[in-house]
């Protein structure tokens, strides 16, 4: 095997260790956490939602950081970092004491999670950016519904506190050795003068002209952050939202669904969407969340709604975390490309925090599905940014059709 086809299998692998530790891993553990220190769910949510927010804050500091020190670098000594945060949250004693923990973990996480995996790809290999980061998120789709029944299992066996102590160890001692080889061999490209690292001609040029980059910024993160309110208000409570609506004892079952979702359309995006430009693939995958959320909110009781509902959502958060990497280096270019991440996802973390809460109030108000039709709306905005941005594509680019 290739060292680009390693490259890609290893920073598959962290990932799927990296957010079934410090992100999946807390849906099934939350309930055992909240009661360990007399917290309601609302509370230990309010945390994650602070968690959130913060790493929203260092992200564009993040990705700068991933420009000048190169992310494989940063990726190392986060695996380490996240390691001991995951410590100090498990060994917590008391509510506090772990709050403050899953802040640092969510800051220390967005040195090793997606924004960090897809510019050590684009600085490894500019012009091969693109496909390499379909690639990475096809394998990273299975953390989801690999960890979610270890957590469970595991949880159910030793506890949530002994849990987190093991996904610690997995940090340090699988994500950190991978890291650190994926930072070895590209200090040896670049000492081989081979590297696009220190090739400027190598980079990958954005099909964009710079005088339209500010406009193009505005409209692709407005369009990402309204896509992200509806996809992260949804995500955090699946299962008592298809309760909710009225889906009853199959809601468990059926949300199992949004997993293999996102993994089979990150196949056919492969195979199919290739060829297509990934403003078109953006279109796609931001539209099919309000379709989703107006399918679960008009078919409820009817249980084949509520699997339309989940694969759809699935199908958009499957496509999203794709086109969030690959629509900036087309357009853009791989220059500054770790620092425009960064700036766009720090937008998307806040939203992600803030989002669950109003969906959760919209819902007590008024009623879920009356919460599922304003957040669509929400969503559909978000698509009419990117349509927006096709239409003015022709008129800022270097005649690259969609």
């Amino acid at each position: 095997m290739s060292r680009s086809a390693w490259t890609v299998w290893l920073l598959g692998l962290t990932q799927i260790i990296g957010y079934g530790a410090v992100y999946y891993c807390f849906a099934i553990l939350a309930k055992d956490i909240a009661r360990d220190f007399g917290w309601s769910h609302s509370q230990f949510y309010g945390c994650v939602s602070i968690g959130l927010a913060a790493g929203g804050v260092v992200t564009p500091f993040i990705g700068k950081a991933f420009d000048r020190f190169r992310a494989a670098r940063l990726m190392t000594l986060g695996s380490v970092l996240v390691s001991l945060a995951l410590v100090a949250t498990a060994l917590a004693p008391n509510g506090i004491v772990f709050a403050i923990g899953f802040v640092v973990t969510n800051v220390l996480s967005t040195l090793v999670l997606y924004d960090a995996a897809f510019t050590s790809l684009v600085q490894l290999s500019p012009h091969d950016g693109s496909r390499r980061i379909a690639y990475l998120t096809l394998i990273a789709g299975f953390a989801s519904s690999l960890f979610w029944p270890l957590t469970t299992a595991m949880d159910a066996s030793v506890g949530w506190r002994t849990t987190l102590l093991i996904y610690a160890g997995l940090n340090v001692l699988l994500c950190g050795p991978a890291h650190l080889l994926l930072w070895r061999w590209s200090q040896q490209l670049h000492a081989a003068g081979n590297s696009m690292l220190a090739a400027n001609q190598n980079e990958k040029i954005g099909s964009l002209a710079t005088e339209h980059f500010g406009f193009a910024t505005v409209l692709m993160t407005t369009g990402f952050v309204m896509s992200s309110v509806a996809l992260s208000a949804v995500l955090v409570q699946m299962v008592p939202l298809l309760q909710s609506l009225g889906f009853g004892a199959a809601s468990l079952w059926v949300a199992t669904l949004f997993g293999p979702a996102q993994v089979v359309v990150r196949f056919s995006n492969l195979i199919f969407g290739s060829k297509r430009h990934p403003l078109f693939v953006t279109v796609l995958a931001t539209a099919l969340m309000p379709v989703g959320l107006l399918i679960g909110a008009g078919t409820s009781p009817f249980i084949l709604g509520a699997i339309a509902c989940v694969v759809f959502v699935g199908m958009s958060s499957g496509l999203k975390s794709i086109v969030q990497g690959t629509l900036p280096l087309s357009l853009f270019g791989s220059r500054g490309y770790g620092a425009r991440l960064g700036f766009m996802a720090s937008f998307r973390y806040v939203a992600a925090a803030l989002a669950p809460f109003g969906f959760a109030w919209i819902s007590e108000q008024a009623s879920p599905a009356m919460a599922c039709v304003l957040f669509a709306g929400i969503g559909a905005l978000g698509v009419g940014c990117f349509v927006w941005l096709g239409m003015r594509l022709p008129s800022m680019q270097n005649h690259q059709k969609i």
